[in-house]
């Protein structure tokens, strides 16, 4: 298997970045000397963002470490963090710290970033159109606008109100309070206004990767469906109607989605890629498992099993072909794509069969390799699986959702039978018939539920419908052990800043709900 992959990690000597963004040593000072000199160093620069993205706290997941977004349907109801240490599992019970490892990993490593992008945007803004032209320095500056807006959107959502940083700081300026989470959303919206106004539908081949104008409108509106921005020029409702316009599909074959060979899908609207072999490293862990059972640090939940109907478009507890002595029988195409149940073979090679052994009695299929890659590269390793941040599904459900919740009942039911024409389950029509508002609102809910679940989306969901508590209640009541959920209002809702940061910038205040 052949990819190109362009984010790949640059040198500390092009943009020198520590742990933490308060840090005693410059995150980004460049070397002003010999860089910016031609469009391959913008270039260069700007992959080195990309590869911020590939941390494992961020998209690079774990097998058996902190976890990143990937594992991240842990906070919730939709999967058991069985390593509780590794983040979602402690945040679940209620005994994570603002002094826990995973908090603080994931908010370094997301102003490591930002701080990349920010030296991105400064230099590319002052280098000379004699080096790059203006439609490329746009270009350039439209990815960089795209990911920063894609970095402050992912803070927002866990930690709320966080330091807005837009420009590279000097040892005299690190020190900053936070923004509210108003004023940081508001440039992500600016930023993400850019980048849909200046990205390109497409790039060469040898570019694939690179955020397109399809990304920067997806990502826009889903920052805009958790704003509950519906209607208007940057609603939700315009936003996907522009991106459903540039050509993206679902793909025919839903499992095959989240595997290598659906990396280059049409539906993929935005990845993060990686690709580990002889002659790269930037491998990740998200799809790794191990040879004895599948994936044991995330275990589909009891309840999100339960959640996926029958082929005949009904719940288990009503549906005839449902039958309890084999749970994976008759049930959503999507139930088999991303869970194993007793009996699935989940290893090609060596061969080995999922005997339900494990707290949850399921495992995790979606994105889990099934042996050794075409790198030969062992499946508790190191692989090259890219992770889709945005697919086309999602952007057709964000529509949905957007309809349903200004009464367009018949606009979201269609899309709705978009999603399902393609694993074949029925219609909304054939099932319920004509529906009223707040029914089409709980269709698209869960519709989204499985149609996404393990795919780091389902706590954004909840705290957007505001049903964060019922999901701990769910997770609850399942028949899981040992493993007890603890719901602590605001604290179960929000991340806590990171106690080292509280403790070095004198500026800095911690979430109210943590103090």
């Amino acid at each position: 298997m052949k990819k190109i992959l362009i984010a790949i990690f640059i040198s500390l000597s092009l943009v020198s970045c520590s742990d933490d963004f308060v840090s005693r040593n410059s995150l980004t000072q460049i070397a002003e000397g010999n860089f910016w000199q031609s469009e391959s160093d913008a270039f260069l620069a700007l992959n080195g963002v990309y590869a911020a993205l590939q941390g494992n706290s961020i998209y690079g997941g774990s097998l058996n470490g902190f976890q990143g977004i990937p594992g991240f349907d842990g906070l919730g109801d939709n999967s058991f963090n069985n390593f509780k240490w590794e983040g979602p599992g402690i945040f679940m019970e209620g005994v994570l710290t603002p002094a826990s490892g995973p908090i603080s990993t994931f908010w370094n490593d997301h102003y490591r970033g930002i701080a990349r992008v920010n030296a991105v945007i400064q230099n590319v803004n002052n280098i000379s159109t004699d080096l790059i032209p203006q439609t490329t320095k746009d270009q350039l500056l439209g990815q960089a606008y795209f990911l920063r807006g894609l970095l402050y959107f992912n803070l927002t959502v866990f930690y709320e109100d966080v330091p807005l940083i837009t420009a590279p700081q000097t040892l005299e300026e690190a020190f900053v309070p936070k923004n509210t989470m108003a004023e940081v959303t508001a440039q992500i919206v600016e930023d993400l206004k850019f980048a849909s106004e200046n990205l390109p539908v497409s790039h060469p081949s040898n570019l694939y990767g690179y955020a397109t104008k399809g990304a920067a409108l997806g990502l826009f509106a889903r920052v805009q469906l958790y704003n509950k921005e519906y209607t208007g020029q940057f609603g939700v409702i315009q936003l996907t109607s522009q991106l459903m316009g540039l050509g993206y599909s679902l793909n025919p074959n839903y499992g095959e989605l989240f595997t290598e060979a659906g990396e280059t899908s049409n539906e993929v609207v935005f990845a993060v890629r990686f690709l580990r072999g002889d002659e790269s490293s930037s491998g990740e862990t998200f799809s790794a498992t191990f040879l004895g059972f599948p994936k044991g640090d995330v275990r589909p939940m009891p309840n999100l099993v339960n959640d996926y109907h029958c082929i005949d478009g009904l719940p288990i507890t009503q549906s005839p072909l449902y039958d309890d002595n084999n749970k994976g029988a008759n049930r959503d195409p999507r139930a088999n794509a991303t869970i194993y149940f007793t009996g699935d073979q989940y290893m090609n090679d060596p061969v080995r069969i999922f005997q339900g052994n494990g707290p949850t009695r399921f495992g995790q299929r979606k994105y889990i390799r099934q042996g050794p890659d075409a790198e030969g590269n062992p499946v508790f390793g190191q692989g090259s699986q890219d992770f889709h941040v945005i697919r086309y599904a999602d952007v057709l459900l964000m529509r949905a959702e957007a309809l349903a919740e200004t009464g367009d009942v018949n606009g979201a039911a269609s899309l709705v039978d978009q999603v399902r024409a393609r694993v074949g389950m029925p219609s909304v029509q054939s099932l319920q018939g004509s529906v009223a508002q707040q029914e089409m609102i709980e269709i698209v809910r869960h519709e989204r539920r499985v149609e996404l679940a393990m795919e780091g989306l389902r706590f954004m969901d909840l705290k957007r419908w505001g049903t964060i508590q019922e999901a701990f209640l769910r997770a609850e009541s399942d028949p899981v052990g040992p493993y007890n959920p603890n719901y602590l209002g605001k604290r179960s809702e929000v991340f806590p800043i990171p106690q080292n940061e509280i403790d070095v910038n004198p500026q800095l205040e911690q979430h109210p709900a943590w103090q």
